[in-house]
């Protein structure tokens, strides 16, 4: 006995918009689930049906299971999911295809309320950038406002548009338009624009169904916009801009090794105040960073980071010490070490047995003991010939000032590792 899945967009609209094929699918299903607002929307094309409210998505998955055993009947059960707008965009439809196989799933898409907010501003689809802060922390706009920008953003309770606005003009954006589109579809909608300096002090109540347009205006430089973030910008155990971070120079080149793609499980050990974990969650979205440190007050920082730039759906903070804590957390394909305290041999041997071919292992050192372990570690691999290696050190000189004139001053060199793994020994 299976399921016959059909998930169905209704569209934007106070009428459901279904397709010939999607009111098929919903009169011959046994089971129908919704919202309570979903299920007054197809009242008229439920005959025999059961209906169900749609549970919390933990409870979901164990209940249409426990509806496969109890059936007495070896067909199989249709079930009609209704979602609004387009299923597969920021809707339920993604949920289905990790949970059930394709091949028991259909898909049945009407226009999103993304879509209807985009044609009632004249907005092309193209030209704006759509961020889902439904059941998410508010703080990951930090990580997608940007200068000169239109964002589409999906809202739930805690991203309504006072707060919106208040990211707006803590990201320095604060004449930014926020148009707040709500109701779309039903008789009540409205559309009205604000100020985000204006917006932030308002009382207005607005529709729990609605979309907000941002429209970025003001000089921001209050988030990065791009790799290389001031030294300065970091909450530190320090003065600002020093502490315990790698510092904006050696950080570039660490990421530049490292380089985060999509799916990267990303081990950064010995994180101290979060500089680089902060930086390779934040310019790749789909690589996940898991950032070990167990120090109490750098610990604090690097959480402080993680919300100052919103990097909180991928990147962990892992409180620990390193290598006991690392049995805990999902296997890497890239790890950068950046602190030690004094298990640097252990270390290495042991990420280096984690990773799987292809892996890449980054490894700082100013110290000249771990320097000289990091030789001794290259020489092994060169010996073996599983590996590709690089090594480079780099020696930053800023400018200051002395007695009024300008000044070098020298930072302590920093000798960069890389390691690749390869699957079997190299050829001569």
């Amino acid at each position: 006995m299976s399921l016959s899945i059909h998930i169905i967009g209704l569209g934007v609209n106070q009428c459901a918009e279904l397709t010939g094929q999607a009111q098929l699918a919903l009169r011959s299903a046994q089971w129908v689930i919704a919202s309570p607002r979903q299920l007054n929307v197809v009242e008229d094309l439920l005959t025999e049906q059961h209906t169900k409210h749609l549970p919390p998505l933990s409870e979901l998955l164990s209940w249409m299971n426990n509806l496969v055993e109890v059936s007495g009947t070896s067909e199989p059960i249709s079930i009609a999911v209704l979602a609004s707008g387009d299923p597969l965009f920021y809707g339920i439809g993604a949920w289905f295809g990790r949970h059930f196989p394709k091949k028991c799933i259909r898909f049945y898409p009407a226009v999103s309320s993304i879509q209807v907010a985009c044609h009632e501003l004249g907005l092309s689809l193209q030209d704006v950038d759509v961020l889902s802060l439904h059941g998410r922390p508010l703080q990951k706009i930090r990580s997608q406002i940007k200068q000169n920008q239109t964002l589409v953003i999906l809202t739930d309770k805690n991203s309504f548009p006072q707060a919106l606005a208040q990211e707006c003009i803590h990201a320095g954006f604060a004449q930014s338009t926020i148009t707040v589109c709500e109701a779309l579809g039903y008789e009540k909608q409205k559309v009205r624009s604000f100020k985000a300096s204006e917006l932030v002090h308002s009382e207005i109540e607005f529709d729990a169904l609605h979309v907000s347009v941002i429209q970025t205006k003001g000089p921001g430089q209050k988030l990065p916009e791009f790799p290389g973030i001031s030294d300065e910008w970091f909450i530190t155990d320090g003065p600002a801009g020093k502490g315990m971070i790698t510092k904006c120079e050696v950080r570039l080149n660490i990421l530049s090794l490292l380089q985060p793609a999509n799916e990267d499980v990303i081990w950064d050990i010995g994180a101290g105040c979060g500089s680089v974990a902060v930086e390779l969650a934040y310019w790749n979205k789909k690589c996940h960073v898991h950032a070990v440190e167990h120090h109490p007050e750098r610990l604090a920082c690097l959480e402080y980071n993680r919300q100052k730039f919103g990097v909180l759906a991928n990147l962990t903070v892992v409180a620990g010490r390193a290598p006991t804590i690392l049995a805990d957390i999902p296997a890497p394909n890239k790890v950068f070490i950046g602190g030690s305290d004094g298990e640097l041999p252990e270390l290495l041997e042991l990420v280096w047995n984690l990773l799987p071919e292809g892996g890449v292992l980054v490894a700082s050192s100013v110290m000249e003991t771990s320097k000289q372990v990091l030789i001794q570690f290259l020489q092994t691999r060169d010996q073996l010939k599983d590996s590709l290696n690089e090594t480079s050190q780099i020696a930053v000189s800023r400018g200051g000032a002395l007695a009024g004139k300008l000044l070098y001053r020298p930072a302590l060199p920093v000798t960069l590792f890389k390691f690749v793994k390869q699957g079997k020994a190299l050829d001569a």
